[in-house]
C-alpha cells in the first residue's frame, strides 16, 4: 500500500515538473522566453522556493486544451520563498502547460495563494504569461479572474503587489496587472491587450503588430500601464529584487533602513556644486535627476517609476541618509516641467502608494504651471490636477518640499505647498513664487503703459526687475509663513537628514493607529 500510494505520488510529482514537456519546453526558449520554474529560481533566493497546490488540477471530466483530461499544476506555479531573507509569495504561469491558459483551478491556486500572502502580510509576487481565459472552462474561468481581482483589492495598501508581464496578456487578464502597485515589462516578449489583433483590425481596416497594439514600449511611454521596462527578463526579474529593497513587507512596517554610514556632508567637495546643475535663468532647462544624485546617499540614483511615461515629472524611490525616501520631482528638460493630465496622475498614485506604506516623501519643486490649452482642458486638467491635491493632502507620512527655482500658479499649489499640508518647505535663493513669472505678469498689469512709453523694451525691463524683487524674491514667502527657511544648495542634504530625521521619528504605522491601512492604492 504504502508502496503504491508513493509511486502514484511521485509520477504525479515527476509529471508536474516536466511543465508542458520537453517540445513546449524547447519551444518556450525559442521564443526567447524563460520557463516558469526558471524565473521563479531567478527572482528568489537559492533553494528558498516552495511550492503548494502542485497537483492541483482541473475537476475529473473538465475539458483541458480540448480534452477530457486534468493537468497536475493546471498552468501556474504557486508558492512562498525568499527574496534578500524576506517573505514573498509568488505566481508564476507556467505557458508550457495549455498555453498557461487560466481554468477554474489555475483561478483558485492564484486565489489561494493571494489569501495566504493577505495572512502573512507578505508582498506578493505575479509573474503572467498566459493565453488567458481558457475557453473551454466558460464562465468557470471568467469567474475565477472576479476572485482574483477581488482579492487585489482587499489587499490593496496593505502588501504589496507587482506583475511582471513575460508573454501573452490579454482579455480580462490584464485588470489582474492594473490592480497592482507596479507592473514590470520586457521589450520585445510583453503583450498585453484587451482585444486582438483580429477584433482591433475589423475597426481599423488593417492588423496591427502586438508592438503597437499592446507591447512593452507601448505600455511603457503612451498609455502608462507599466511602470518599468526592461531589455530582458533577468532584469526585469532582479528589478523586482530592486524594488522590493526599498518596500516594507506591509502597511504595519516602516520601509527598510540602510545600517550603511552616509556623511551629511559628503557632497561639500563635489566636483560639481548645485549651482552649477541649476542655471539662475529660470528659462534654461536642466536634469534634475543631477540634483536628486548630488542629495541623495552615494550610489543611490532614484529607482525611477513610469520613467518614460510623463517624463516632465519624475517619480521614484532613493535613500536619504539610509532612509528610503519618495521622490516627486518637477524635470525641467522635458516640456519644462509642466504639470499635465499625464504627469498628474502618476504623481497622484505615487504620493499615494508611498503613503499606504509609510514612505515619506521630498517633492523638488521647479514648475511654470499646468499645462495650458484646449487639448488638455478636454482631457480635464481639472479633474487630473485635483487627483493630485487630493493625494498629497490625504497623505500623512512627512513631507517636504523643496523649492529649487520656479512654482508659479495653481502648479505651486499642486506641488506639495504649506497650504496643502506640507511638514515643512524651503526655498533655495533663486527661487520665485508667484501667480505667473515676471514677464507674464507685468504685460498684464502694465501692457498698455509699456505699449505707449517711448522705450517700451526699456520699461518692460524695468517693470520686470520690479516685479521680480517685490513679489518673486522668495524672502517674501519666508516672512509670510509659506516657506520656512530659505538655505543654500550646499545646505540642502543635510538640511533634509535632520529635518526627515525629526519627522520620522515619530512615524507611526496604521497598526499602531488601530486601522487595517490608511487606505487603497486605486488605480488612477
Amino acid at each position: 500500500m504504502w508502496k503504491d500510494q508513493i509511486d502514484k505520488l511521485l509520477e504525479t510529482r515527476a509529471q508536474h515538473a516536466m511543465g508542458g514537456g520537453e517540445k513546449r519546453i524547447a519551444r518556450q526558449h525559442e521564443s526567447g522566453r524563460l520557463t516558469a520554474k526558471e524565473r521563479i529560481d531567478l527572482l528568489l533566493d537559492p533553494d528558498s522556493f516552495t511550492e503548494i497546490d502542485s497537483c492541483m488540477s482541473a475537476q475529473p471530466g473538465a475539458s483541458v486544451g480540448g480534452a477530457s483530461r486534468s493537468v497536475p499544476g493546471d498552468g501556474v506555479l504557486t508558492g512562498f520563498g525568499l527574496i534578500e531573507g524576506r517573505r514573498v509569495c509568488v505566481a508564476a504561469e507556467d505557458f508550457t502547460v495549455v498555453g498557461g491558459t487560466l481554468g477554474a483551478a489555475h483561478a483558485a491556486k492564484i486565489a489561494r495563494l493571494q489569501d495566504l500572502a493577505l495572512k502573512m502580510k507578505v508582498p506578493v509576487i505575479f509573474l503572467n504569461d498566459s493565453g488567458g481565459a481558457r475557453i473551454e472552462e466558460g464562465i468557470h474561468a471568467l469567474s475565477g479572474y472576479g476572485e482574483i481581482f477581488q482579492r487585489h483589492v482587499q489587499a490593496s495598501g496593505i502588501i504589496p503587489q507587482i506583475c511582471a508581464i513575460l508573454g501573452p496578456c490579454s482579455g480580462g487578464a490584464c485588470y489582474s496587472p492594473a490592480l497592482c502597485d507596479f507592473t514590470f515589462v520586457v521589450k520585445g516578449i510583453s503583450k498585453m491587450f484587451i482585444t486582438g489583433p483580429a477584433v482591433v483590425e475589423s475597426v481599423l481596416g488593417r492588423r496591427p503588430t502586438f508592438e503597437e497594439l499592446g507591447g512593452a514600449e507601448m505600455h511603457s511611454s503612451v498609455s502608462g500601464c507599466a511602470h518599468a521596462m526592461f531589455e530582458d527578463e533577468k532584469t526585469c526579474l532582479l528589478g523586482i529584487r530592486t524594488l522590493l529593497s526599498y518596500l516594507p513587507s506591509n502597511c504595519s512596517e516602516l520601509p527598510p533602513l540602510a545600517v550603511e554610514d552616509h556623511p551629511i556632508k559628503r557632497r561639500l567637495g563635489a566636483p560639481v556644486s548645485l549651482e552649477e546643475i541649476v542655471p539662475d535663468d529660470a528659462r534654461k532647462p536642466y536634469d534634475m535627476n543631477q540634483v536628486i544624485r548630488e542629495l541623495m546617499d552615494v550610489g543611490e540614483p532614484v529607482y525611477e517609476i513610469l520613467k518614460h511615461f510623463a517624463p516632465n515629472v519624475i517619480t521614484g524611490f532613493s535613500r536619504l541618509d539610509g532612509r528610503v525616501i519618495g521622490v516627486v520631482a518637477n524635470q525641467p528638460t522635458a516640456f519644462g516641467g509642466v504639470l499635465d493630465c499625464d504627469a498628474s496622475d502618476k504623481m497622484a498614485r505615487f504620493i499615494r502608494f508611498c503613503d499606504c506604506f509609510g514612505i515619506p516623501l521630498l517633492t523638488l519643486v521647479d514648475v511654470p504651471a499646468f499645462l495650458p490649452g484646449t487639448d488638455q482642458e478636454r482631457k480635464g486638467i481639472i479633474r487630473h490636477g485635483a487627483k493630485v491635491l487630493y493625494a498629497y493632502s490625504q497623505a500623512v507620512v512627512p513631507k517636504i518640499t523643496v523649492i529649487v527655482r520656479k512654482a508659479f500658479g495653481g502648479a505651486y499649489i499642486a506641488m506639495n505647498s504649506r497650504s496643502l499640508g506640507a511638514d515643512l518647505v524651503y526655498a533655495w535663493p533663486i527661487a520665485q513664487i508667484a501667480v505667473m513669472g515676471a514677464e507674464g505678469a507685468v504685460q498684464i498689469l502694465y501692457g498698455r503703459e509699456i505699449k505707449n512709453a517711448e522705450d517700451p523694451a526699456a520699461m518692460l525691463a524695468e517693470k520686470q526687475a520690479e516685479y521680480e524683487r517685490d513679489f518673486l524674491n522668495p524672502t517674501i514667502a519666508m516672512e509670510r509663513g509659506y516657506v520656512d527657511e530659505v538655505i543654500l544648495p550646499s545646505e540642502t542634504r543635510e538640511c533634509l537628514i535632520r529635518s526627515f530625521g525629526f519627522l520620522c521619528e515619530s512615524q507611526t504605522t496604521p497598526a499602531q493607529d488601530g486601522q487595517l491601512r490608511r487606505h487603497g492604492n486605486i488605480p488612477l
